[in-house]
């Protein structure tokens, strides 16, 4: 049975965990906020049959996974000019666990971003992103080690030891 529901409900109520996943994903506020709004006119657009919050909430993250895709895909992103090499780097802020896990790797970032922001199981991260349950829980594993390594000061190349 199809779940009855209103756009604008639904964008109060997962659009939080919407523009977290976007923010995770780009780094970026005025970026996250493209996306979330590109994520919501694709519901007012299709009105997908969805049935149920799950399924809803679960249409939505991948709705926005594509999003970010689709905004990495776009022209003048191939255009970006790297920083001047004679601009100072800001001064290093203490590495907090949202700071740590931002600075993971992508294919790290987002699992570890969805199951414990979004609180999905790992069966729900596969589907959502379209991968092996064992390749989440990996992504999983490897993502906790580098947050582990990270947050007690040892964050040099820990990725070649993976």
């Amino acid at each position: 049975m199809a779940l009855e529901y209103d756009p604008g409900d639904l964008a109060g109520r997962y659009g939080p965990a919407v523009y977290r996943l976007a923010f995770a994903r780009t780094g970026s506020r005025a970026d996250a906020e493209d996306v979330m709004q590109e994520t919501f006119l694709r519901l007012v657009r299709r009105r997908p049959v969805l049935e149920s919050e799950e399924h809803a909430k679960a249409w939505l993250i991948h709705v926005a996974l594509g999003c970010v895709a689709d905004l990495y895909r776009t022209p003048w992103r191939r255009h970006d000019l790297p920083l001047s090499e004679d601009l100072s780097a800001p001064e290093p802020a203490e590495c907090g666990v949202l700071e740590a896990v931002l600075a993971l790797p992508e294919k790290y970032r987002v699992p570890v971003h969805l199951y414990y922001y979004e609180e999905l199981t790992t069966a729900q991260i596969a589907r959502v992103m379209g991968k092996k349950e064992a390749t989440v829980r990996t992504w999983l594993r490897r993502g906790r080690l580098l947050l582990s390594q990270m947050l007690k000061g040892g964050a040099g190349d820990v990725e070649a030891g993976i």
